[in-house]
């Protein structure tokens, strides 16, 4: 495990302390730019890049273009791979470092920097509620460049989650979300099992049943120009099977 720097950053208000995290594998085409944007969108945060290795050297040019800069942090993963252990890294970093407001996005640009600061605003304008979600499928909510086929699995995956853990929510597989840390700590992350995507269902599962308020925001959703994407058809039955387990859990 690798940390540039553990300290949080000196722009950040002591009432609104923000961390943005990425976690990544083989991103390398993609990292840069969107740490330069989240940068610049969010200029009160730090940033926290979660690597699980990647064989690209997506952590090597975080260090090398970021390596100096105080709000930016790289954690890497060196025997572990999954984005449910990626996030609850990420999780514990900002609970430990005690942060107001987690949030967290994709590391493709299929989320937009510059909606990030919307989902800050709802949650600091609205101190009942824990989460803000970023939603493709809310009213005013839309995908772009995803082949229908895609669009249907991750319809598919939604409802099915929706139905089979009775979530408040249009969108409970995006990444997108700004979280309230007190409740994080609330949960404890320690709590969170799972290691791949159904993760995101997870967190929302937990929160519910401890009577969080969840809120959804409208995004716009980009299928990625550069990389390729991890979320596969098995990884998607997968998913599914882990939200079969924690219905019959709850």
């Amino acid at each position: 495990m690798l940390d540039i720097d553990s300290s949080g950053g000196a722009d950040q208000s002591e009432s609104n302390r923000v961390l943005v995290a990425v976690c990544t594998l083989n991103e390398a085409e993609n990292i840069v730019p969107l740490v330069r944007e989240i940068l610049q969108q969010v200029p009160s945060a730090d940033i926290l890049i979660v690597d699980d290795q990647s064989p690209d050297g997506t952590a090597e040019l975080v260090k090398t273009h970021y390596g100096s800069n105080p709000r930016v942090h790289l954690v890497v993963r060196e025997y572990q791979r999954g984005l449910g252990g990626a996030i609850r890294l990420a999780m514990q970093q900002s609970v430990d470092r005690g942060d107001n407001f987690f949030m967290n996005l994709d590391g493709d640009f299929s989320h937009d920097p510059a909606q990030l600061p919307r989902l800050l605003e709802q949650a600091v304008e609205h101190p009942k509620v824990d989460v803000v979600i970023g939603s493709r499928y809310a009213k005013g909510g839309k995908i772009i460049g995803w082949p229908m086929h895609r669009k249907w699995m991750s319809r598919l995956v939604n409802r099915f989650a929706i139905t089979c853990l009775r979530l408040p929510v249009s969108d409970c597989s995006g990444s997108m979300r700004c979280y309230r840390v007190s409740c994080l700590k609330r949960v404890g992350v320690e709590n969170l099992r799972i290691n791949g995507y159904a993760v995101l269902e997870e967190i929302l599962l937990k929160l519910v049943q401890q009577g969080s308020e969840l809120m959804e925001v409208p995004i716009t959703f980009t299928e990625r120009q550069r990389g390729k994407s991890k979320l596969t058809l098995r990884e998607a039955i997968r998913s599914c099977s882990q939200m079969i387990r924690l219905s019959i859990q709850r």
